[in-house]
């Protein structure tokens, strides 16, 4: 019976895709191995989202690779009432808020502030926040970048009010996406221009499915670098500012090199 499953036509494709494809079938039923299959999926799903923050070493993680973090909690006391109250999600907790509030300064704006939110998965926060603040650092050299925001039990509007906080020209929310049942730990990436309370979707910039088996660092980055330095050009994000990164991508590959320059031309072509 094994050999009729390999014999499948549609067991070739399958090298293609993480979809659940050419499982066979036993009677009127999937075989045993896709059926536990599946059901692991779905409780590594459910884990993601009711997984804790483990925010003390994410802090250690990202201070170990030179960045300034600073811990914050929205208004959802814990993830009971995250999940029942998402408005509770969008906005800090009073603690926060004054933490805040006292490192605000009058003087120069920080061009850029990352906020690392849990979300819908934190291990989606743990796993590829850091990686890809690795990845696009080096291409934001010009810039004044903010502290590091780690924030627990957070939507993606959290971000407007942490910028607006911290005097931010743009914030960046990590966020963890709503699991799927191939990809519990996908990372989402919000870009908003003069963040403040407020702000609607339709003035955020989004990558989405950022994790190695999606969209990897380097290209997670380029895109990223691309829209920021999009919005500080424009003076806005959303709508009005539409993703054309993938244009460059004829000079980018998914290497470390993502800037170097195009090969010399042949010697024989350039020839007349």
């Amino acid at each position: 019976m094994n050999d009729s499953l390999d014999k499948d036509p549609w067991n070739a494709l399958r090298r293609f895709t993480k979809a659940r494809i050419a499982l066979g079938r036993a009677g009127n039923s999937l075989p045993t191995a896709p059926l536990l299959a599946f059901d692991l999926a779905h409780a590594q799903a459910r884990d993601a989202v009711h997984h804790p923050l483990d925010a003390q070493a994410l802090h250690e993680a990202l201070r170990a690779q030179g960045f300034e973090s600073i811990d914050v909690h929205s208004a959802a006391p814990d993830r009971e009432h995250y999940l029942r109250r998402p408005d509770l999600g969008r906005r800090l907790s009073d603690e926060s808020r004054q933490a805040l509030a006292q490192r605000q300064t009058s003087g120069d704006a920080n061009d850029v502030v990352f906020v690392i939110g849990d979300g819908l998965s934190a291990f989606a926060a743990s796993k590829q926040a850091t990686p890809l603040l690795l990845a696009v650092r080096p291409k934001l050299s010009d810039w004044n970048i903010g502290p590091v925001i780690v924030a627990r039990q957070a939507r993606v509007a959290l971000g407007d009010e942490i910028g607006e906080l911290l005097n931010a020209k743009i914030v960046v929310m990590l966020i963890g996406e709503r699991p799927g049942l191939s990809s519990p730990d996908s990372l989402g990436i919000y870009i908003t221009y003069a963040p403040k309370t407020g702000c609607s979707d339709a003035q955020r910039n989004c990558i989405s499915n950022v994790r190695p088996e999606g969209l990897d660092y380097p290209l997670a980055a380029h895109k990223l670098h691309y829209l920021l330095t999009q919005a500080r050009k424009l003076g806005l994000t959303g709508v009005g500012l539409k993703d054309d990164s993938d244009a460059l991508l004829e000079s980018v590959s998914t290497t470390p090199a993502l800037d170097s320059e195009p090969p010399a031309p042949d010697a024989k072509k350039a020839t007349p």
